[in-house]
This record gives C-alpha cells, sequence and structure tokens, in this order.
C-alpha cells in the first residue's frame, strides 16, 4: 500500500519539482537585472553629483573640489581597486580606505545588499570583468 502511495505522491509531485527548478532558476538573471537597475537609480540618486552622471567623476558639484572623485568608467583604474576596499569605501567613506574625507560612508542610508549590488553594479559600469 505504501507504495501505491509513494508512486501517486511521486507522479504528482515529479511535474512539480521541474517546476520549481525552472522558476528558481530562471529568476536570477531577473533578479540580477533589477539589482543593476536599483543600483543605476542609487548612483543617479546619491553618487551622480560627484561621480557625474556619465559614471566619470565630472558630476555637478566637483567644482572647487580639491580632490576629484573617482572615474567608475575607468577600466584599468577600478580594475586595480580590490571588490572588499570598493565594499568598504561605500559603506565607511574615503577615509576609511585612505582616500578622501569627501566621500561620506553610505552605511546609513544604504542597506548592505545595496552596497554589494552597487559594487557589481560599478564593475559592470568600468567593464572590469571584461578582457582587454
Amino acid at each position: 500500500m505504501m507504495t501505491g502511495i509513494s508512486s501517486s505522491l511521486g507522479r504528482l509531485l515529479a511535474p512539480l519539482s521541474v517546476l520549481a527548478f525552472a522558476v528558481a532558476a530562471q529568476p536570477a538573471g531577473a533578479e540580477d537585472a533589477a539589482a543593476m537597475k536599483a543600483s543605476e537609480h542609487i548612483y543617479d540618486t546619491y553618487c551622480a553629483q560627484c561621480h557625474g552622471v556619465n559614471r566619470n567623476g565630472k558630476g555637478v558639484n566637483t567644482v572647487g573640489l580639491s580632490v576629484q572623485p573617482r572615474d567608475h568608467s575607468d577600466t584599468r583604474g577600478m580594475s586595480s581597486i580590490p571588490i572588499e576596499e570598493m565594499t568598504k569605501a561605500i559603506r565607511e567613506g574615503g577615509v576609511s580606505v585612505n582616500k578622501s574625507a569627501l566621500m561620506p560612508p553610505w552605511n546609513s542610508v544604504l542597506s548592505d545588499e545595496q552596497i554589494t549590488n552597487m559594487v557589481a553594479y560599478l564593475r559592470k559600469v568600468c567593464r572590469c570583468d571584461t578582457p582587454q
């Protein structure tokens, strides 16, 4: 009798497991795209004033700054920065990585997930993960 129940249950669950696998596998790309879009919006809201709408370090707030903001579109320059350092600079501010005190800490504004996603976004902006 258990064999009949197990067999019936197996036939019922097999299509569901395939469906669950397909649903679980598919959103990763969608989630990545959504995270990139959200990070782009966060960048436009908080970062572009200094780092520029073109991500080139030439934002509207840079006039008169003694230290120019980092050019996030610079593949070579950005590629030399470890991910941990980028994360720390965003989370704790420029001083935490021996850079400008003008770069504020964002840990009271952005969640850890948003900061992690921002680092991934910056790696995309600089094309750091593409062969040169």
